[in-house]
């Protein structure tokens, strides 16, 4: 396949879901989590719910790295933003994300100086260009866009850019699938893995979701018929009693992942000793933060910062979302206090958070007969 039209041909959808029906124990429930929140979208916007049989059921994981900064880390980049002479710059779909006290979006219509940026290397340019201010990159995501801060910041020390800095909430996809696979209260008996984390560290990475948990994992691609196909796959796995990572996104994931970006992760980042996640509490060595030769450009140690622990709000359920204990259908304010024009959670704000997806896709009530 070449093409994106060939990704999303319905007779293909078709005979891949019956495919999939054929490998189902009738009566007997299936249960498979997609970690990456970019799965879930692709599943809503086409419906590949609708197609599998009543026996399997989908639920979502913590592989949206913006459903899982949690609120004070919010807190501490709006206090940045707030500092005069200070400009924060991050990605858009941060701006709307809710602190303790109002989101970034707000900070800025107070006067505070954030900028929406495309990526890291945006943020260096501002920093050339205004000398006179500091200019801070809040770093978010897994694995996928750690490499690409890594280099600015390479690129930053490498031009004496001495106003540049970096706010870093990278996170890594290991640490919280143990975390949920240690969990008593989750039964999953397979998972479809992150394509886009698996380019960076490849799809070896999860062999400990095999080895370890004894549970099948594919490594996916984001178009329709990936997906239907990498449930398949971990079905089929499950009839023959079979336990593996397999690679359904070959096109572009390899097994040992990609050296280079690796390289540059170890060079600029160190694991932090724990980190605070929505939903799964303090998880050790879960995140990156700048290593010691790069403390200079690290705005943690550049700027006193709060680091509190604020709770969600009460009425929220995004971390019981985000661990796949409930649907967003099921959350007490979703659809009705938390839309994504005025949301509670992170889950209705990010692009790829399961609640904007059930919003968004039409699937504020909807539930599937039980099975079993």
């Amino acid at each position: 396949m070449r093409y994106v039209d060939e990704f999303r041909d319905a007779g293909l959808a078709r005979a891949l879901a019956s495919r999939i029906a054929s490998l189902v124990e009738p009566g007997r429930r299936r249960k498979l989590m997609e970690v990456c929140g970019g799965h879930t979208h692709t599943i809503y916007r086409y419906a590949i719910d609708e197609l599998l049989p009543a026996e399997i059921e989908l639920v979502h994981g913590p592989g949206c790295p913006v459903c899982v900064i949690p609120m004070g880390r919010v807190d501490d980049a709006i206090a940045i933003a707030g500092r005069d002479g200070v400009t924060l710059a991050c990605f858009g779909d941060m701006m709307r994300v809710p602190g303790s006290a109002g989101s970034l979006q707000e900070a800025s219509a107070a006067g505070a100086d954030v900028r929406v940026v495309y990526s890291p290397l945006d943020a260096l340019r501002i920093a050339r260009e205004e000398p006179g201010r500091e200019v801070v990159f809040f770093a978010i995501g897994f694995e996928t866009t750690a490499p690409s801060t890594a280099l600015t910041l390479r690129r930053a020390r490498a031009e004496g850019v001495a106003n540049f800095s970096c706010f870093c909430n990278h996170v890594l996809i290991e640490p919280p699938l143990r975390a949920l696979l240690d969990s008593p209260d989750l039964d999953l008996d397979g998972l479809i893995g992150p394509g886009h984390v698996a380019t960076i560290i490849g799809s070896d990475a999860f062999g400990f979701v095999a080895a370890e948990y004894g549970r099948p994992l594919v490594v996916s691609g984001f178009e329709p018929l990936d997906l239907l196909r990498s449930i398949e796959m971990a079905m089929l796995q499950i009839a023959e009693g079979r336990c593996a990572v397999e690679n359904q996104y070959g096109r572009v994931v390899a097994g040992p992942g990609n050296a280079a970006a690796l390289a540059v992760i170890d060079e600029v980042f160190a694991p932090r000793p724990t980190f605070e996640w929505r939903g799964l509490g303090f998880i050790d060595s879960s995140a990156l933060g700048l290593a010691d030769d790069y403390a200079d450009l690290d705005a943690e140690r550049r700027f006193p910062l709060a680091g509190a622990r604020v709770a969600d709000p009460r009425e929220c359920q995004c971390g019981e979302v985000l661990t796949g204990a409930i649907k967003p259908w099921e959350c007490r304010v979703f659809g009705t206090a938390c839309t994504p024009e005025h949301a509670i959670g992170t889950c209705m704000v990010s692009p790829e958070g399961a609640c904007a997806a059930y919003y968004n896709y039409g699937r504020h009530t909807r539930q599937r007969e039980a099975v079993g």
